[in-house]
């Protein structure tokens, strides 16, 4: 059992007030997520994207000819007809807009698992899809399976040559100048389009009913300038033009770098990166390049795509990736808060689970920009070593140290600090995998028309690795310090919010930025933090709630849009404003109430929308755990700083 730092929160000299209320809900909730720890003491919660990846899982399946799996295909059709929209295609988030390419991927799906093309639902479809272009309107990565269907020329795709991989690190365009999901993604697809890949596709489906008859490719995505568009289009005429003529030796060394690439980071049954692209990706490029199913590398890497299938009684989808690391380390935050024996003794079941997953003897790709800095950071999958993240390695020393712990755990907590410090950005700030990854030219790329090619330092990241270092006693003036804070104040949005880069959206930056300001010891009473609370106060819904939709990504954002109340949004707030010395302030109380109105009988909350990021834009998750240690987190500190002698928030998040 762990003893638990005192936060100088209970006083039996003064008065507490009556919150059985909030001590009624605070263990129904406790007890409910007690009961979801593993046996072996971590937590993970379902990880949902949209119908890209349930529907992409169907087409590898018919790519590689595998043997069919009816019952598997048919719970996915169940699954994707479930989330049609209103308007008849299907959005990147619940209740999100028409989405061109994620429909494009369900219908194929659908067709390819046997809807017949004039049910209702696909008549719809596809009659949304024809109105706004076709298939052709698609982006980059959906027009790669088209391709890879023969639905499409591959002259129609960008051209990415395969001897990019052997470029010098100074050339402009460099795989490590990427962010590790594009590097991932990125490599074997290279493969792929030297190798003019092609789907064994044995059902015969194809879908020409979805082109419209003078649909176009876009010329250059929203977020992409015109100059730098138009110089990356005629390249890309010049290198369709040479393609041909690469010698066959250069062509097949860049070959054999890609494979060598992958299956060094083919990181076992947890496949490559760790994410559902590059995974399909690898095993896609092991099958064009003639390994047989049986070959190590290639099973591995299709194995380890099984283990993202969620699969229940009535349907089933894939998940992009696993979440366990950030799921144990933020459900031992909220136990911690909400304290007690029981509580006690379940964290120190999640840090033991954690403990040994640090990254301590691979010097993953982050090591090119920063190769003199030990490894010491946690990724966010079960396993994932060539790619930590500084989000999930602040979180989890956070919770190491905020749990007295034996001496070993010092080490880990050492260690974890020291690989935070080393990759912090010139600009002050953290990324996400990286450090300096900021070639923002590089995001308009043909290729890059997601927009999401980089990984730069974002509020968020930046504000988890303030709270940690404040936490472990760095001192706000201390330089790396002084850097991060000056970031933090820089970044806030003049309605006095900030941007959040892996959660929706202003609320999760709003509420990151105020812990990390608390923790450094910034006066309450600044601008930078009244600006931060007035705004949070402002857009509290009528119900006591906070909430945010996805579309505040959109590059037109012209500020806050009422959107209805969600649990864990509601609870970055309150964790927010609670950051900020607000804990008696009448909203706090007014959402302490609406979380206690919508708990449910199970000890959790209902939560259908989509409150994670994945790209702006482009990529959205719904974190299934969010709603079940957040609303517990918020409302727990919430009874702890009510009933104490200190209004004082006293940990890095």
């Amino acid at each position: 059992m762990l003893p638990v730092k005192d936060p100088e929160m209970y006083d039996s000299e003064l008065e507490k007030p009556d919150l059985s209320g909030v001590d009624e809900t605070v263990d129904r909730a406790q007890a409910a997520l007690e009961n979801l720890q593993r046996a072996d003491g971590h937590w993970v919660f379902e990880l949902e994207a949209d119908a890209t990846i349930p529907a992409e899982y169907v087409l590898l399946r018919q790519h590689l000819g595998e043997p069919d799996d009816l019952e598997l295909e048919r719970k996915i059709g169940v699954y994707l007809r479930r989330i049609q929209g209103d308007h008849g295609g299907w959005p990147l988030f619940h209740g999100g807009a028409f989405d061109i390419s994620a429909t494009v991927k369900a219908y194929y799906c659908l067709k390819m698992i046997g809807d017949d093309i004039d049910a209702s639902h696909m008549v719809r479809a596809r009659e949304a899809i024809l109105a706004h272009g076709g298939a052709a309107r698609t982006n980059v990565f959906t027009r790669l399976l088209l391709a890879l269907f023969g639905q499409i020329s591959w002259n129609a795709l960008p051209t990415m040559p395969v001897e990019l991989i052997l470029l010098p690190r100074w050339f402009p365009i460099h795989l490590s100048k990427m962010s590790y999901w594009a590097r991932t993604v990125i490599v074997p697809l290279l493969v792929l389009q030297a190798k003019k890949a092609r789907a064994r596709n044995p059902r015969g489906v194809n879908i020409p009913e979805l082109f419209a008859p003078h649909g176009s490719v876009p010329h250059k995505a929203a977020h992409q300038k015109w100059l730098w568009a138009t110089g990356f289009a005629a390249l890309d005429v010049v290198l369709k033009a040479f393609d041909p003529f690469w010698p066959k030796g250069l062509r097949q060394r860049a070959v054999d770098a890609c494979v060598s690439f992958v299956t060094e980071r083919l990181n076992g049954e947890d496949g490559l990166g760790a994410i559902y692209p590059a995974m399909a990706n690898s095993v896609m490029m092991y099958d064009v390049l003639g390994f047989a199913e049986d070959h190590p590398d290639r099973a591995i890497a299709r194995k380890s795509i099984e283990k993202l299938l969620v699969i229940k009684a009535g349907e089933a989808y894939c998940q992009p990736c696993v979440s366990p690391v950030w799921d144990t380390a933020l459900a031992c935050h909220a136990m911690l808060e909400a304290g007690g024996p029981d509580a006690e003794a379940r964290v120190a079941r999640g840090l033991e689970w954690l403990k040994p997953l640090q990254v301590l003897d691979v010097a993953g790709d982050w090591a090119e920009e920063r190769p003199n800095v030990r490894p010491g950071g946690w990724a966010f999958q079960y396993n994932n070593a060539h790619y930590p993240d500084l989000d999930d390695t602040a979180v989890v020393v956070m919770a190491m140290d905020r749990a007295v712990q034996a001496p070993e755990y010092r080490e880990s907590i050492s260690r974890g600090e020291e690989w935070v410090v080393g990759l912090q950005s010139k600009n002050g700030g953290w990324g996400a995998f990286d450090a300096d990854n900021t070639y923002h030219y590089l995001n308009n790329i043909p290729f890059a028309d997601h927009g999401a090619l980089l990984d730069p330092p974002t509020v968020d990241v930046t504000a988890r690795c303030i709270g940690m270092l404040a936490q472990l006693g760095e001192k706000a003036d201390s330089p790396r310090m002084a850097a991060a804070l000056a970031y933090l104040e820089k970044e806030q949005e003049p309605e006095g919010s900030w941007f959040g880069r892996w959660g929706v959206n202003y609320v999760y930056g709003t509420w990151s930025a105020l812990c990390a300001l608390n923790a450094a010891g910034v006066d309450p009473q600044k601008p930078v933090v009244r600006r931060a609370v007035d705004w949070l106060v402002r857009i509290q819904n009528g119900d006591g709630g906070w909430g945010e939709d996805c579309a505040s990504y959109k590059l037109d954002y012209a500020g806050y849009e009422p959107a209805p109340s969600a649990s864990s949004q509601t609870a970055w707030a309150l964790l927010g404003l609670m950051a900020a010395g607000e804990v008696d302030h009448p909203a706090v109380a007014r959402g302490i109430a609406y979380l206690q109105q919508t708990q449910t009988e199970d000890g959790f909350w209902p939560e259908d929308t989509y409150t994670g990021g994945g790209f702006p834009r482009v990529f959205y998750l719904r974190y299934h755990g969010y709603s079940k240690f957040f609303p517990l987190w918020a409302a727990a500190r919430y009874r702890n700083l009510k009933r104490g002698n200190s209004r004082h928030v006293a940990f890095g998040m």
